[in-house]
């Protein structure tokens, strides 16, 4: 489980085994990603609520603990009733399913991740794997504990560099002239800068002014700060210290 140390917000700096908190799962070696039942993201409830089932069921058939992976398709109910029954089983870090497709949907991102933080245990950790990096200090100040370089090596792929607030196709913007896996390691460093960056932030009470600064880059991550503040006031407020 996770020690938390310090909010900024919603915003948890803290420690998972040893790693500091916003920070980066290891994915050099196999996770212990708990057996799952993938589901599109826009499918009726039936098919959702049939994924969370059968993710629960492989999950307690497992007998073992992990990372459980938190379906739910688009309804915001299935995805707290995933994290919930996984949680009870014993596992304390929830992966959020279908990540990509979030980051398109501001209302239901905001919804989904808010709503699973404030109904699970204080101490265990959201995990949102394949992070955008402009979208990843909004993340982290909505309380997503854990992401990944996966997307750095994607980008890496497709001959495309990744700063803090935007990317840059190599084959049109030839900034530097980079073999993949130079370009690989560049897009790892700034996903690691990125991390470090959020912690620093939180520990100087000033995360919500990198917030608003990253989510200037993207429209769709405007509208979700716009659309936390709206509709989560009291969340937020909840752990924003008055002076």
């Amino acid at each position: 489980m996770m020690e938390i140390k310090m909010h900024d917000g919603p915003a948890r700096l803290g420690k998972y085994y040893e790693r500091e908190t916003p920070g980066i799962i290891m994915t050099e070696n196999p996770l212990n990603i708990l057996k799952d039942e993938p589901m599109p993201y826009n499918v009726p409830k039936t098919l959702a609520s049939w994924s969370v089932n059968s993710t629960v069921e492989n999950a307690r058939l497992s007998g073992e603990n992990g990372i459980g992976i938190v379906h739910g398709s688009k309804y915001s109910d299935l995805r707290v009733e995933c994290a919930i029954r996984l949680e009870e089983l014993g596992n304390t870090v929830l992966m959020i399913a279908n990540p990509e497709e979030l980051m398109k949907r501001s209302r239901d991102l905001v919804d989904i991740i808010t709503l699973i933080r404030e109904n699970i245990n204080p101490n265990s950790a959201i995990y949102y794997p394949f992070a955008e990096p402009s979208f990843i200090p909004f993340l982290a100040y909505m309380g997503v504990d854990l992401f990944d370089t996966v997307i750095g090596d994607f980008y890496a792929s497709i001959n495309t560099l990744l700063t803090p607030s935007t990317k840059y196709d190599l084959d049109v913007y030839k900034i530097f002239d980079l073999n993949s896996e130079e370009l690989r390691e560049y897009n790892k460093n700034t996903i690691e800068f990125i991390i470090r960056e959020v912690q620093e932030h939180i520990r100087n009470g000033t995360l919500r002014n990198l917030v608003e600064e990253r989510c200037c880059t993207s429209p769709e991550a405007m509208t979700a700060l716009r659309l936390f503040d709206r509709d989560h006031k009291e969340f937020i407020d909840k752990y924003t210290q008055l002076y």
